[in-house]
C-alpha cells in the first residue's frame, strides 16, 4: 500500500465497535493484500443499505474513516473529500443516536485532522479543535485507545513551539496499544491493531530510531506474517537504511 514516505498518515486507527463477521473479515484481507478498490467497494455497498443499526453504522464509519486517512496517503483527495462528506453524515447520525461520546469526539478530531490534510492552511484554525476533541474523548474515556491516537497525532504534528512533542505523540500510540491489547479476541484479524503497529514504527523512523522502528515492523509480521504493506515496502526500506549506514 503506497504511502508518503516523508510524513505519518493520521489513519487508520482501532475503534471499538462490533465488527460483523463477514465484512471485517474482508477489510482484514484487503487491507493486509494492499487491496483498497476491494476495501472501497465494500463501504460503498455498506453506505447505500437501508435502515443501519446503530453497530453497523458504527462499523462503516470505522471504514470510511480508514479509507479516508489512505486517500490523503496517496494524494487523492478528490476521493477523501467525498468519503469524509458521507462520513461526517454518518458520524452525525451516530450522535444523534447517543453512541459512544468518546468515539464520537474521538472521530471529530480526526475529521479535523484530515481537513488539515485537504487544506493545511486551516491548520492554525482546525488544529485547535482537533485537539480539543481528543481531550474530550479521553475525559469521556479513559480506556477508549482512539483517543490517545487522536492527541498523539496531534503532538506529533504540532510546532515544538506550540506544544508538539514526538517522543509524547509515540507514548500515547504505545498507550492505545496497550488498551487494545487487553481485548485480545477484538485484535485478532483486525486491521486497526496492525495499523497502529505500523504507525508506532514509522514514528520512531521519523525520529531517526530506525532499531525501534524495526521491532514494531516485525511485531506487525509476527501478528500478520502476510502484511504486505510492512513485508514488501516499510520493512525492507529500514533494513535498506540500516545497511548504507553500517
Amino acid at each position: 500500500m503506497e504511502r508518503k514516505k516523508s510524513n505519518i498518515v493520521i489513519l487508520l486507527i482501532f475503534i471499538p465497535v462490533l465488527l460483523f463477521g463477514s465484512e471485517k473479515e474482508k477489510i482484514y484481507k484487503a487491507y493486509i493484500s494492499d487491496n483498497m478498490e476491494e476495501w472501497k467497494a465494500l463501504i460503498d455497498e455498506m453506505q447505500i443499505k437501508q435502515k443501519q443499526s446503530t453497530d453497523q453504522l458504527a462499523e462503516l464509519l470505522n471504514y470510511q474513516y480508514g479509507y479516508i486517512g489512505y486517500c490523503l496517503g496517496v494524494d487523492e483527495k478528490k476521493d477523501a473529500k467525498r468519503y469524509l462528506s458521507l462520513a461526517e453524515e454518518n458520524l452525525e447520525k451516530l450522535e444523534e443516536m447517543n453512541y459512544n461520546a468518546s468515539s464520537i469526539h474521538a472521530y471529530q478530531s480526526a475529521f479535523y485532522g484530515y481537513k488539515i490534510g485537504l487544506a493545511s492552511y486551516k491548520a492554525p484554525l482546525l488544529g485547535p479543535k482537533s485537539v480539543n476533541h481528543a481531550e474530550l474523548a479521553i475525559a469521556a474515556d479513559s480506556l477508549n485507545p482512539l483517543g490517545y491516537v487522536q492527541y498523539g497525532n496531534a503532538l506529533f504534528y504540532m510546532p515544538a513551539v506550540f506544544g508538539g512533542s514526538k517522543s509524547e505523540a509515540i507514548i500515547n500510540f504505545k498507550k492505545a496499544k496497550t488498551l487494545m491489547e487487553l481485548n485480545p479476541q477484538e485484535i485478532n484479524h483486525d486491521w486497526n491493531y496492525l495499523s497502529l503497529l505500523a504507525i508506532i514504527g514509522q514514528s520512531y523512523e521519523e525520529l531517526g530510531d530506525l532499531e525501534q522502528a524495526e521491532v514494531f515492523y516485525q511485531l506487525a509480521l509476527q501478528k500478520e506474517p502476510d502484511f504486505k504493506w510492512v513485508k514488501n515496502e516499510l520493512l525492507p526500506q529500514i533494513e535498506k537504511q540500516e545497511n548504507n549506514d553500517k
